[in-house]
């Protein structure tokens, strides 16, 4: 059965769509961009800065589901430049073990919502 998984520790949808949505023991997240969930502002000072908040914001709704980096199947990353894709990189890796990392692309794209630079969605499984 769907069920829908919110949490005010990530920034809420502003559309329809939800955070995440978990069927069985599988969790598909909407993509996260930076947005700080607490006070609504973009953390775009730069690209480090920016992909952490992403990754900090999808924790939290990988938690409200009780499920970690550890659980996530696979990552879809968009970005505005390709020439940013080391130091998003090497962000997003902090966040994973190396050894059980999940599938992932990471694609070039005309634009993402509100301008930022970077966008990621995951999948994870219990």
């Amino acid at each position: 059965m769907k069920k829908i998984i919110f949490t005010e520790k990530a920034p809420a949808p502003i559309g329809p769509y939800n955070q995440a949505v978990s069927f069985g023991n599988t969790l598909f997240t909407s993509g996260q961009i930076a947005i700080h969930p607490e006070t609504g502002e973009l953390i775009l000072e730069d690209i480090e800065t920016e992909t952490r908040q992403v990754m900090e914001n999808m924790k939290a709704v990988l938690e409200e589901a009780g499920m970690t980096f550890e659980n996530v199947i696979k990552a879809s990353i968009f970005v505005m430049d390709m020439n940013n894709f080391a130091k998003i990189n090497a962000v997003y890796g902090s966040y994973f073990d190396e050894k059980t990392a999940p599938a992932r692309e990471t694609v070039q794209v005309a634009g993402l919502p509100k301008n930022v630079n970077v966008e990621i969605s995951m999948i994870a499984m219990k």
